[in-house]
């Protein structure tokens, strides 16, 4: 079915349906993304309008691969709906040709995007968002776009013991912005407070810059640079302070392996892993939910409860995948099943709705 004309035409049009669907996403986040950015972020000192659209345009990747699933699913029940209206599909049933036939073409459709989504949407995600939190850092932000609070480090370098942390990170980790270092004596008690700008790891030191040190019993003193001596190695720091959504999919299995190394858990990373792994097929769930609410055969009032059950569908299908998701992340349920369990219990549900509706 796929490689003949009618199987071509179903693929042209819901690629196309695809594609309009993916233009006015993009239009729509850039829009709004860009008004709250000019809002939060205007009165920072090095702002320009210039650079806000910029960073829209790095931040627009991370934004649209979680709207790729609802894409998905409204692109195929667009094209299902207007095959529908059109006749089209009431001609293809007369001709004899089943729904498992003519809906290989949007089922390959899906797995494609999914697989674009992927290896394309996802490591530009990554790229972008590094880039918007250093263009943010130029203009004098205090915290970090993408990031949330940050854990601190605790090094214990040549009988020194020392707590490090920061508002925001940059590059991974090895680099930190607004930081804050506590020195500590072999007793536990507080003997140096240092407040920098920035940190950045070097080899055997962390650069701090703009450091302000205050000591106990005396007055607080500026410098423009200062060294603290460390043993923490990049890969180390990286793996302490990255989130696995800012890590792209080509480099988690190298990640997940490092984190091993470290004895560090890594149940986020490998949730990621798989729920990207799995995400192909997530939209061959959506794809198949959309048939289930989109092959009755209506001239004039289908678009109501049509669309009203696809995004119903759709949306309990997601929220159950993000649930599941944060349970793997968390330990609570092993990262495989987590990722892959909702897209097979999707998947099985539509399937069985379809056989029901079809063929009795």
């Amino acid at each position: 079915m796929i490689f003949n004309t009618l199987g071509r035409y179903f693929f042209k049009r819901y690629a196309r349906t695809t594609f309009w669907f993916l233009i006015g996403i993009f239009a729509l986040i850039f829009i709004i993304d860009f008004s709250e950015l000019t809002s939060r972020m205007s009165n920072l000192p090095h702002y320009t309008v210039s650079g806000a659209l910029l960073m829209t345009t790095f931040r627009i990747p991370t934004i649209l691969q979680q709207t790729v699933p609802f894409v998905a699913l409204f692109a195929a029940m667009a094209a299902l709906i207007s095959l529908n209206r059109r006749y089209e599909l009431v001609v293809t049933r007369a001709a004899g040709i089943s729904v498992w036939q003519f809906l290989r073409p949007f089922v390959v459709g899906a797995l494609i995007f999914g697989a674009l989504a992927v290896v394309v949407i996802n490591p530009l995600a990554a790229w972008g968002t590094k880039k918007a939190e250093a263009l943010e850092a130029e203009w004098g932000s205090t915290r970090s776009a993408a990031a949330n609070s940050i854990p601190w480090l605790r090094q214990i370098y040549d009988g020194t013991d020392t707590i490090i942390g920061a508002r925001s990170v940059q590059n991974g980790g090895t680099e930190l912005i607004n930081v804050t270092v506590i020195h500590f004596d072999p007793q536990g008690a507080i003997t140096l407070r240092q407040d920098a700008k920035s940190a950045k790891l070097e080899d055997g030191y962390w650069l701090l810059n703009g450091v302000v040190e205050t000591e106990v019993g005396r007055l607080p003193r500026r410098m423009e640079t200062a060294q603290l001596r460390t043993n923490l190695r990049p890969d180390f720091v990286q793996e302490r302070l990255a989130k696995a959504d800012s890590i792209q999919f080509f480099d988690l299995p190298r990640k997940i392996e490092v984190a091993r190394s470290f004895g560090f858990s890594t149940n986020g990373l490998e949730t990621q892993f798989h729920s990207l792994m799995s995400l192909p097929l997530l939209l061959v769930a959506m794809t198949l939910i959309a048939a289930c609410v989109s092959l009755k055969f209506s001239r004039f009032n289908q678009s109501r409860s049509v669309i009203l059950g696809g995004i119903l569908s759709g949306f309990v299908l997601y929220v159950v995948t993000v649930l599941i998701k944060a349970f793997g992340s968390s330990g609570s349920v092993p990262p495989f099943v987590a990722a892959w369990l909702p897209v097979v219990v999707a998947m099985a549900l539509g399937s069985t709705i379809l056989l029901h509706q079809e063929d009795g």
